[in-house]
Order: structure tokens, then C-alpha cells, then sequence
């Protein structure tokens, strides 16, 4: 029997956005690594004062393209520029559908111009490797999906093992490991590097604006590669994050992880729908927030809120270009933080504590207060709908419990604005909802990124070469 596709399940089940605010999943999960290696609070506190590791070997899926047409195929589906692309380059990788809305964005990682990664969430992922498959390209791909959540004890398989390291003391640490000066690699450039006897491919990288590598190797040498870096990090306060550390990182540094794919509507996209699975990650993804609209194309974003505008080049023939041309002449709504005022955030810690209310506010976890994948909270001024909060965490750093989100252009740094916290008619049916009451919260809109330096660090090259 033939497994069903996308495009049946949405038929079957009516409005996709109803089912996928009540969806069965919770938020994304990250698997096999332990929540807290000490208090997450301490290792939020390592990226900024000495140094941190996470170990991203399992929650991240992979393809990797092979062959003589694996940049035509990446060009013709990437937003980006892939002029100066070549061997040990990486990108943010961006894909949108044909009205110019995202799908989805990864990382590509080009050991040459033959042989690609692109690592991260499925949407971009499963778009590329849609047009590997159907499209008339020379082109291998090789699938790697991200850890299950429970492996019912079978042994976990994975190819390769993948350690992020970033903090103000990561540049001694690496050198210390490298056994000599570290090469010099620039930002989102990739070379290989020593960690003690072994050789990993190191990738110039930033997470909360501070300076770093992601490394990575065959995953039969995990093992020996994190006893090496936790033995030489322990002069330099390295602390190994956990899961509930690591989801927080964004909330400083400004990357929206997880917008809804744009991948749910348009007779363009019909073929796509019909190849995807009925049992993938766009059937299931949870949608949360106050905004609830029965359009589902309300949920689809642009590069340029995101943040994206710089990478959108017009320089190639790519999927969405023309949609992109004409939305590139209008008023862009804007990526920003929202910082949320102190005492909301006691006031619905207090509604969680009173037994005389029978319905509290939406009582936040910390430090990351989202309760779906794909969070979609209003942001108001006064009764005008002006942006949506996508990424809620609290900060140890700042003391403070921040959005990441987009606003309409008109929105000034330093505004205040109102944040809906809580969902319509007492909650949604995720498993993560408990019954609650909607407020309004007030926030302040603030530069994204927030993190003092981050747009800095992600910049400077830490080095040491001329």
C-alpha cells in the first residue's frame, strides 16, 4: 500500500492550521543529551564568561549531494548567492516557495563544489531533497535523520558526531587542542583542525554573539574527541551545556528557528505536497501562541522580516525570485527583540500561585517559555496587530525573558508594545497547554541582536592572523 502524502492528509483533515494548533507533538525535542550538566543558569553564564559545549550530534538531520550538479540544484532552490561558494565555505542556506515565503533555512557546508551538507531542521532539507529526487539533476543525496526520541534500547547510529564550542576563552582552548596557533578561518569557513590525536573539521561560527567552532568527525571517535576537549577545557571553565541551556542561546544572538514552513498552500507547491509524507515533520509541526487565524498563509513570513534581506541575491535564477523582486519594493516588516517588562513576568508566576483563581494566565517554563514548535504570539499596539513574538526565553545573563520577533516597519527601537501571552477559548489541545486565560504583557522593543557584541563577535576574526 502506497504510505499516504501530504497532500491527502490536508485534505483529509480539513483546515491544515486548525489541526496543527491542536497537533499531537510538543515542541522540538533534542534527544540523547541530558537537559542540565550543571544549573542551565551556569551554562548560559559560560558562552558569556568563559566557555561552553554542546554536543549537537543528534538532533539535526543531514543531506549530502554528490555529483556534478549538486550547486545547479542548490542555486536554482537557494536564495542566497552562491558566487564565492567553494571548497571549505559554508552559508546559511535559504529556501522560500514560488511567492517568495520561507520554507525553511540550514546549514551548507561545502567540501567541494561536487560534494554539499546542509544540516539542520527538516523543512529546507526535505525541499532540496524533493528536487533531487524528481528534478533532472546528476545529483546523489545521502539522508541522515535526526536521533529518534525513544530508541526502545537499540543502539543509537549516527555518521558523524558534532560539538558546537563558543565563549570569550573558546580561542585558548582551541589552541591549546590544536597544539599550536589555531589556521586562520574566517567566519563561516570550515578547515581542519587537531583535537589532541585526532583531526576534525572545524566551521568559524558564532552562537549569542560570541566567537567559536563547530567541529566535527566520524562518530566512532566521539568519545575520545569530548574526554580530550572536557580534560584541556578545564583551565578555561568550560562547562558542557545541556539541552535546556542550548535552546535558550537563540533568544540573545536573534535566529528564529522554526517559522512554519511555507509549504501548505499554491498549486505550485501541489507536487511537493504530494512527495511529502503524511508522517513528517510539516504534517505534525505544533503551532502555539495568541495568534490564531484560520488562514494558514498568515503564518508564512518573508526573508525580510526574518532578518534575511543580505542574503537575498537577485544575482541567479532561483525559486521565489520575481516574488522576492517585487516584495523587495515594499515596506519590510523587521526582525527585533522584545524585552519583557519584569513585573508581567511576576504577575504570571503569581497567577500560577493563587489558589483563588480558577483559571490562571498561561504559567511560564523557564528558560525556554515556548510550548509549541513553531510559536506564534501577537504583539500589539493598542488594537493594532503590529508583529509576532516567534522565540521566548529567559536570559540569566540579562536578567530578563526575551522574544525574538518581527514588526511592522513603522515600529521604533525603544517602543512599547503589548505581547498576548496565552491562547484563545481556555488552550489548544497540545499536550502542552494546561487551561489558562489570555493577558496582555508589556514589552519593549529592543535591537535584535540583543546580546551586547554579538553582531561584533560574529564579525571579528579571534584568530590571531593578520
Amino acid at each position: 500500500m502506497t504510505a499516504e502524502s501530504l497532500e491527502r492528509f490536508l485534505a483529509r483533515i480539513g483546515n491544515p492550521i486548525s489541526f496543527l494548533r491542536n497537533s499531537p507533538s510538543d515542541t522540538f525535542s533534542f534527544p540523547v543529551v541530558p537537559p542540565e550538566f550543571s544549573s542551565w543558569k551556569n551554562e548560559q553564564r559560560a558562552w558569556r564568561e568563559t566557555v561552553v559545549m554542546f554536543d549537537q550530534s543528534f538532533h539535526m538531520a543531514s543531506v549530502r549531494l554528490r555529483g556534478p550538479d549538486a550547486l545547479r540544484l542548490l542555486t536554482r532552490l537557494g536564495a542566497n548567492s552562491f558566487a564565492n561558494l567553494g571548497p571549505g565555505k559554508a552559508k546559511q542556506f535559504l529556501a522560500c516557495n514560488y511567492d517568495g515565503m520561507v520554507i525553511g533555512d540550514s546549514v551548507l557546508l561545502c567540501e567541494s563544489l561536487e560534494d554539499m551538507w546542509l544540516i539542520g531542521r527538516p523543512p529546507s532539507l526535505n525541499w532540496v531533497q524533493f528536487h533531487a529526487a524528481t528534478g533532472d539533476y546528476e545529483v546523489t543525496y545521502e539522508r541522515r535523520d535526526r536521533a529518534p526520541d525513544e530508541t526502545g534500547g537499540a543502539a543509537i547510529e549516527r555518521d558523524h558526531y558534532r560539538f558546537q564550542i563558543y565563549g570569550p576563552n573558546a580561542p585558548a582552548l582551541f589552541e591549546k587542542l590544536n597544539g599550536r596557533p589555531v589556521p586562520d578561518i574566517k567566519f563561516f569557513s570550515f578547515a581542519t583542525i587537531n583535537i589532541g590525536p585526532h583531526q576534525t573539521k572545524a566551521l568559524r561560527h558564532s552562537m549569542a554573539g560570541m566567537p567559536g567552532f563547530e567541529i566535527w568527525g566520524p562518530y566512532d571517535q566521539r568519545a575520545q574527541v569530548l574526554q580530550t576537549i572536557i580534560a584541556a577545557g578545564a583551565e578555561f571553565g568550560l562547562r558542557r551545556g545541556g539541552t535546556r541551556a542550548y535552546s535558550t542561546s537563540t533568544g540573545e544572538s536573534a535566529w528564529i528557528p522554526a517559522p512554519l514552513p511555507a509549504v501548505y498552500t499554491g498549486d505550485k507547491m501541489k507536487p511537493y505536497r504530494e512527495w511529502l509524507p503524511a508522517r513528517g515533520y510539516e504534517a505534525f509541526v505544533s503551532v502555539g501562541g495568541s495568534f490564531a487565524s484560520d488562514d494558514i498563509e498568515h503564518y508564512y513570513v518573508t526573508p525580510f522580516a526574518l532578518g534575511y534581506g543580505k542574503m537575498v541575491k537577485f544575482d541567479h535564477d532561483f525559486i521565489g525570485r520575481e516574488a522576492l523582486e517585487e516584495l523587495a519594493k515594499q515596506p519590510q516588516r523587521k526582525r527585533v527583540t522584545f524585552v519583557w517588562h519584569p513585573d508581567e513576568v511576576l504577575r504570571l508566576l503569581a497567577s500560577g500561585l493563587s489558589p483563588d483563581e480558577d483559571l490562571p494566565f498561561k504559567v511560564p517554563d523557564f528558560p525556554l517559555l515556548n510550548y509549541s514548535a513553531s510559536p506564534y504570539d501577537r504583539v500589539m499596539r493598542g488594537n493594532e496587530l503590529v508583529g509576532f513574538a516567534m522565540w521566548t526565553t529567559y536570559s540569566y545573563n540579562e536578567r530578563r525573558v526575551l522574544s525574538v520577533g518581527i514588526v511592522d516597519a513603522d515600529v521604533e527601537l525603544g517602543d512599547e508594545l503589548q505581547l498576548i501571552w496565552g491562547e484563545e477559548n481556555g488552550g489548544t489541545a497540545k499536550r502542552m497547554v494546561e487551561p489558562h486565560r489570555q493577558t496582555a504583557l508589556r514589552v519593549q522593543v529592543a535591537p535584535s541582536p540583543y546580546a551586547k557584541g554579538a553582531d561584533r563577535n560574529r564579525r571579528e576574526d579571534w584568530t590571531g592572523a593578520p
